[in-house]
């Protein structure tokens, strides 16, 4: 029974960890590299450590500082959030041979759902369909389009220790392999240390639905519902949503079972995800992420359940204590992944100081943010600055909620991708729910002159600056004190009575 928890990762997912152990009573331990020691992680946190330099081959992929950390700082437990070592089987076995609690699942899971290969086999075993593709990692850019050849263009080139759409490569043609072959292997090299790559099958306009999963060590697992993250480019996430529109409730109660039976299947624990392409009635096991993901906020908001406690409750020995028949969605939630990314240059990654950050606020929304004013965004990491996430009776009424809270989320001094997702949320398509993985690519309006987009935006930052600057301080007639706002506004100075 820790009362301390190290947290392994940075920016907003450390936030949000550290938040949740502060609700249950536990004492958080941040560690950080040298480009992050004023970041909001480590303000935020009971106890700080550095862990080394920027590069995060440095700091926070460096399981030995990082153990060593838990041990200084008297932390009984490490969470590692998502990315860096959060699905590395070895980082998890050497905490739990240091004599402290890993905080996610048993090392023999994360392993055998690690190797994408492994994974495959084992769900092919159990009787679930799987997407056509190889069975073992190829051995090089000939082998690799022989079996192209045997199951038909195009294919995926994938990372066996892949995950988050790194070491990923679309091959269209036989004379398009032998660069992105040796492109995915190189790409895979840096993100995981392993350029093993398999084989498989592209189906072309599925879409992408994922059964968010929860066990405990007494063998209970259930499903918590399915989200929707279709919306994807270059095989990264850019917008999620549950539940997902498509899905009949006899679709939803068959794949809920299908990735409760996958999880079992290795023995799983705590809180995971099993990812499915579907494809016109018919579904297959794409991967299982053994760990916290990105788009966690949709499922809580839609089931009221915090998955990060129960991360740690599980971890802490504690039953679930309810049934799936318990489990029950309510409304329409959908996800905005706000990153340093600039979609007028191909979403090319922008870096310097945020000026000025304006968060929305208001009845169903949430910011799950890791940046603040005068933060530095830094190239070394992933461009996430946070996630906005709403909640509605409905999918029209949280479309219209995210356009609110876009319009009012301001992130100056760096280029966010803000503009794409005020465009998407406005896409006929989109709100129709006709979606598919091809989605960005089918609809290249999203990406035409934001020049309207900024100068709006301008305007939006202008008038809060003024407005945070005309702040004074005033006395009242009771004596309190009081905030006091200029009287300007957008539309001009107001009537006076």
């Amino acid at each position: 029974m820790f009362d301390t928890v190290l947290v392994a990762n940075r920016g907003e997912i450390a936030v949000r960890v550290i938040r949740a152990c502060r609700d249950m009573g536990l004492r958080s331990v941040a560690v950080y590299s040298d480009a992050d020691r004023l970041s909001p992680h480590v303000l935020l946190a009971d106890q700080a450590l550095s862990i080394g330099g920027a590069p995060a081959a440095e700091s926070y992929l460096r399981g030995d500082r990082i153990i060593e950390a838990a041990q200084i700082s008297g932390a009984g437990a490490i969470h590692p959030g998502y990315g860096f070592l959060a699905e590395r089987a070895r980082f998890a076995q050497d905490v739990e041979e240091s004599g402290l609690v890993f905080i996610g699942p048993r090392p023999a899971s994360i392993q055998a759902m690690g190797d994408k290969t492994e994974a495959r086999r084992r769900m092919s075993e159990a009787g679930i369909p799987i997407v056509p593709g190889g069975e073992d990692p190829v051995r090089d850019s000939r082998e690799a389009l022989r079996l192209a050849e045997d199951l038909g263009f195009p294919v995926l080139l994938k990372a066996v220790a892949g995950g988050g759409g790194k070491g990923m490569r679309l091959v269209h043609n036989a004379a398009a392999m032998s660069a992105a072959f040796e492109a995915a292997v190189r790409e895979a090299e840096a993100a995981f240390g392993d350029g093993s790559i398999y084989v498989e099958k592209l189906l072309l306009r599925p879409r992408h639905i994922e059964f968010q999963i929860l066990a405990d060590d007494s063998g209970n697992v259930l499903h918590l519902g399915e989200r929707e993250c279709s919306i994807q480019r270059r095989h990264q996430k850019l917008i999620e949503e549950a539940p997902s529109t498509v899905l009949t409730p006899t679709e939803r109660v068959e794949m809920g079972a299908v990735a409760v039976r996958a999880a079992q299947a290795v023995d799983y624990r705590g809180v995971g995800t099993v990812e499915f392409l579907y494809d016109e009635g018919n579904f297959y096991f794409l991967e299982m992420n053994t760990r916290l993901q990105v788009e966690h906020p949709v499922t809580e908001l839609v089931t009221g359940l915090d998955l990060v406690e129960w991360q740690i409750r599980v971890a802490r020995g504690e039953p679930l204590g309810f049934s799936q028949d318990d489990v029950s969605v309510t409304g329409h939630a959908i996800e905005c992944r706000i990153t340093s990314e600039d979609p007028r240059r191909d979403f090319l990654p922008s870096a310097g100081r945020i000026d000025y950050l304006a968060i929305p606020a208001g009845p169903g929304i949430r910011w799950d943010g890791g940046i603040a004013s005068g933060f530095e965004v830094s190239l070394h990491y992933d461009p996430l600055l946070g996630k906005l996430i709403v909640h509605a009776e409905n999918r029209a009424g949280a479309i219209r909620r995210m356009k609110r809270a876009l319009d009012e989320l301001e992130v100056s001094g760096v280029e966010t991708c803000v503009p794409f997702h005020r465009r998407v949320m406005a896409e006929e398509d989109f709100a129709n729910g006709r979606l598919s993985v091809a989605y960005v690519e089918e609809h290249p309006e999203l990406f035409g002159d934001y020049a309207e987009d900024h100068r709006v935006a301008a305007m939006m930052a202008a008038v809060l600056e003024h407005e945070h600057r005309s702040r004074r301080l005033v006395s009242r007639s009771d004596g309190r004190r009081g905030t006091q706002l200029s009287t300007w506004r957008a539309s001009g100075w107001p009537w006076k009575k």
